[in-house]
């Protein structure tokens, strides 16, 4: 089982610490990639007009001039410096040490800067998002797409792909759907459904906890993740096709 996240736009900044060490990230192949995206974002983020250029506001200043010299910012693990509601739900500071180890050899993150990074990989904190066009790189989304495709494919052969991310950075990346459960939050009111956003992070993360910490082996088919996730909410599970991933949807009252 591979639990695929979204990183979360707020991050943690190390507060000391070495540089990242690019050969030590996961999926080294991709660390061309990375520079490019990397050096765009540095030049765009000296721009006067950095803030309007990366879609963010006054208050993120700070972290806009933190992306000029990411070569230099101290690195910390992933589950470090992502934070927010999702990785708040997940709790990776409060599981057991058998717990954090499954953790950082079961969690992927797809992100606009590195493309995909485990759990574990050390990285700077950063102002980036997936919804970002950057100057001769493009729409971020659309330049990692085919680069995590290749760089992914035998990682997550035989995998069940448990995928919480957000549809923006979902579109980075379409992984096989026979193996892909794609995980949707409801609230339920008197019958009718509507989708949550705030509630559909903090589920996410605790599903994501919920695998890493309850007993058995991990779900290896979708049935067997509707039976695990059916343990603490009330979800349905709905199959997909041969380009469709299926989808488990978990159903909160209102």
């Amino acid at each position: 089982m591979l639990i695929l996240l979204p990183p979360s736009e707020g991050k943690t900044p190390a507060e000391k610490g070495s540089a990242v060490e690019w050969e030590s990230l996961s999926f080294p192949e991709l660390n061309s990639y990375r520079a490019k995206v990397l050096d765009a974002l540095g030049l765009v983020s000296a721009h006067e007009d950095a803030l309007a250029l990366l879609g963010v506001g006054a208050s993120l200043r700070d972290d806009v001039e933190r992306n000029t010299r990411l070569h230099a910012e101290p690195a910390a693990p992933a589950h470090q410096v992502y934070s927010g509601v999702l990785y708040d739900a997940l709790g990776y500071k409060t599981l057991t040490p058998a717990q954090r180890r499954k953790a950082v050899e079961s969690i992927l993150v797809v992100s606009a800067l590195w493309g995909a990074i485990g759990f574990g990989d050390h990285v700077p904190a950063y102002r980036l998002s997936m919804g970002t066009a950057l100057p001769d790189v493009g729409r971020l989304a659309s330049f990692w797409k085919p680069q995590l495709t290749q760089a992914l494919a035998s990682r997550v052969q035989g995998e069940l792909l448990v995928d919480c991310r957000s549809s923006t950075y979902a579109a980075a990346w379409a992984p096989p759907a026979a193996q892909t459960v794609s995980v949707n939050v409801f609230s339920e009111s008197n019958g009718k459904r509507t989708v949550v956003s705030h509630f559909a992070k903090h589920t996410r993360g605790e599903l994501a906890r919920h695998l890493l910490s309850r007993r058995g082996k991990a779900p290896g088919t979708p049935e067997q993740l509707l039976k695990a996730a059916s343990e603490i909410w009330t979800a349905e599970l709905t199959e997909g096709t041969a380009r469709k991933p299926h989808t488990l949807s978990i159903i909160l009252p209102n």
